[in-house]
């Protein structure tokens, strides 16, 4: 029960994170902020996270899962109820980076799973987990929506904030009273490599190294072009904030319903290196097509093809790090590849950005499909490499 217990918990957390996210703009705005500086304040969340991620992982290899987990959700509790109360854009802007620091625990999270799941179950429970990621920021924005008031200043949004606060103190007690720690504390080891030792290892890792090179390259493309989503629909069919919450829900539908029923049984049939090759291939296919769109079901239908492939693609990309990283490791190897992914949620719109400004407004799609491209032979050869190690950690049977 301890992995379906921490999957609740983890929908409670994105439950709160859902409700801040479209509130920010406004949030910011609020402060009378520049777009560039509304801008910085979505970034800052991601480059907290960038650092916090391989920092939680390693903690939790060497002190427990269990203990990183409740410190980091009392960190989000207090990161909202600071942002409730902070008096310009500036401190905002501190309070974000430092509320991604401490929800850097994906890392954690994913050790927990690989602590208490067989390796070729380990796609379906990461699976269950991005689901209940998505069903999170499904439900949540349109709670954040009902109690925002924009219209009463930077105060109008202390009611969704406080909503937040609540929702990671009720996921840090719940880890606390139904989750039991998943591994020996091990403070005596001191010999486990710094974050940038680390990272050279795993950029060498005939594995781990392409999966990380596959992350950034992949969230690079997608946060791309979910950034500038909303001015290319604007601009091609004079969508609103409506439309593109409509959107977007059918997308997290999608999502979810696919890392529920489809990814983990599909990749313990068919092995998750192929299904990992799948899924960039309809994430390719859903960005190769979407400028052609003529008619707004096929924008939609196409955004859901991307992100159903999405959905195929990333629970195994942390199965095969979880399954090749040392056992002792798996929390910083898994931090460092989610590191690699705030990097590109930092990166990918700014380039999206400066890619429908001056290239055109498809730019960002054909870039994204430039850059995903070459993810599918990276997937394969991954997958290859990963069959290699598992055959050669297999004990040899004596004649």
């Amino acid at each position: 029960m301890a992995a379906p217990s921490l999957i609740a918990a983890i929908f409670i957390n994105m439950l709160g994170f859902g409700i801040i996210v479209p509130l920010l703009p406004f949030y910011a705005k609020s402060f009378n902020a520049e777009p560039w500086q509304i801008a910085l304040v979505f970034s800052a969340y991601a480059a907290g996270g960038f650092f916090g991620e391989p920092f939680w992982g390693r903690l939790s290899d060497k002190y427990g899962r269990k203990p990183i987990l409740i410190s980091t959700l009392c960190a989000n509790f207090l990161c909202y109820l600071a942002l409730a109360f902070a008096p310009n854009v500036w401190a905002a802007l501190a309070i974000r980076f430092l509320g991604g620091l401490a929800a850097g625990n994906g890392a954690v999270i994913q050790g927990y799973i690989a602590d208490v799941t067989p390796p070729e179950k380990r796609p379906r429970t990461m699976g269950y987990m991005g689901a209940a990621w998505n069903v999170g920021l499904i439900v949540g924005p349109s709670v954040g929506g009902l109690f925002a008031h924009p219209e009463a200043g930077p105060i109008g949004f202390q009611i969704p904030l406080f909503i937040c606060a609540g929702l990671s103190a009720l996921s840090a007690t719940s880890i606390l009273l139904f989750i039991r720690e998943s591994r020996d504390r091990q403070p005596h080891i001191t010999e486990r490599p710094n974050r940038w030792a680390a990272t050279g290892e795993a950029v060498r890792h005939p594995v781990i190294g392409r999966l990380m090179l596959l992350t950034f390259l992949v969230g690079f493309a997608f946060t791309g072009i979910e950034s500038t989503f909303g001015l290319w629909t604007q601009a091609r069919f004079a969508w609103g904030p409506k439309e593109i919450g409509l959107c977007f829900a059918f997308v997290g539908i999608t999502a979810a319903f696919t890392q529920t029923f489809i990814t983990g049984p599909m990749a313990e049939r068919f092995g998750p290196g192929p299904m990992l090759a799948l899924g960039m291939t309809l994430t390719l296919i859903g960005q190769l097509a979407q400028p052609f769109s003529t008619h707004p079901a096929m924008v939609i239908a196409l955004m859901c093809l991307t992100a159903a492939g999405q959905s195929v693609a990333w629970p195994n990309v942390s199965a095969l790090i979880s399954e090749t990283a040392p056992p002792d490791r798996q929390g910083q190897i898994l931090g460092l590849n989610n590191a690699m992914g705030a990097l590109a949620r930092v990166a990918g719109p700014f380039c999206a950005g400066l890619s429908f400004a001056h290239v055109s407004i498809n730019g960002p799609f054909w870039l994204g499909a430039m850059i995903v491209a070459p993810s599918i032979w990276l997937a394969l050869i991954a997958a290859r490499r990963a069959q290699a190690w598992r055959l050669a950690q297999t004990p040899q049977a004596i004649p």
